[in-house]
């Protein structure tokens, strides 16, 4: 069996919110909608992944995804000029990424990364 794609599932109240949320923030706008689901994609082909995370009770929140950027700056920089909350400052890390985390409209934390 070969996996073709792996969606997240982000639950919310107001679609339309997140819908514009993901599209000037990630340039993902909608590709299929219905009344109570709307798909956003970039139409971009990327690995596919899943990863377990373990919450160890620090002061970070576990992301609900990981979104790899191709400049995580540029992408940080819309995220405040959308009035977005970081909840996690953009930084460097020792396993060699740039990170912050942003909360969507809904309240998922995402971990928006780029490798260094």
């Amino acid at each position: 069996m070969t996996v073709k794609r792996i969606v997240a599932h982000l639950e919310t109240t107001d679609i339309p919110k997140l819908e514009v949320f993901y599209a000037k923030l990630f340039d993902m706008p909608p590709v299929m909608q219905m009344e109570w689901i709307s798909t956003m994609a970039n139409g971009a082909a990327g690995p596919l992944q899943v990863s377990a995370t373990r919450y160890e009770g620090g002061t970070l929140p576990v992301p609900r995804l990981s979104i790899e950027v191709e400049d995580v700056d540029a992408t940080h920089a819309k995220a405040i000029a959308l009035g977005a909350k970081i909840v996690y400052p953009l930084r460097d890390e020792p396993w060699n990424v740039r990170r912050f985390f942003v909360e969507d409209p809904a309240g998922h934390v995402l971990n928006v990364l780029s490798h260094i």
